[in-house]
């Protein structure tokens, strides 16, 4: 079934109907979805590199707006609908350490769900559960959203058809390694001052 819904939404980008999947599939995303945009934006920045912003633009807008989806699913209706997203995640069992966590550095938490290929609806629900700042949830997934869409849009119009393959095989560990790295600066800054 995963296998049909991934083929499905790769059909989407060749299609004149894309710009709308796109949307779509950006804003499930972020709240249930488990296929991420980036195998419609990939193609669709590769066969139109003159409109990689447009896309970027289009991919960043639906799934932060679907993050508030994911947020509310998480507020409102946790015992319902999101606990059982979680489940499917297999993330349910970490609700009570997430919330702990989530009470000191939750925006990191989403910032780090934004850029990588960590599930990113699992913390918008998250966020909404435990009642994480919307602000907070709002900035760093404006940020995140934008960095990664944005940066994966641009490598693509820059060098074409090669960079999908990299960016495929190793955008999520580039990614991992930055957040590593942006940690373990603000650690050692923490205990330098």
């Amino acid at each position: 079934m995963l296998r049909r819904l991934y083929d499905w939404t790769m059909s989407l980008a060749g299609t004149k109907h894309a710009e709308k999947g796109l949307a779509g599939v950006s804003f499930l995303e972020s709240s249930i979805f488990p296929i991420p945009p980036d195998v419609i934006l990939i193609p669709m920045v590769v066969a139109r590199p003159d409109k990689w912003v447009r896309i970027a633009f289009i991919c960043t807008l639906f799934s932060i707006l679907g993050a508030f989806l994911g947020y509310a699913i998480g507020m409102f209706l946790y015992e319902t609908i999101g606990k059982y997203v979680l489940e499917l995640y297999g993330k349910a069992d970490s609700f009570d350490k997430v919330t702990e966590w989530y009470n000191v550095y939750g925006g990191w938490g989403v910032l780090f769900a934004a850029v990588t290929p960590f599930p990113y609806k699992v913390l918008t629900i998250f966020s909404g559960a435990t009642g994480l700042n919307l602000l907070t949830f709002t900035i760093v997934s404006i940020i995140g959203r934008s960095a990664r869409f944005f940066l994966v849009a641009y490598l693509l119009r820059k060098f074409g058809e090669p960079i999908r393959l990299f960016i495929e095989k190793y955008l999520g560990l580039l990614f991992a390694l930055f957040l590593i790295l942006l940690f373990g600066g603000f650690y050692a800054i923490k205990f330098m001052f």
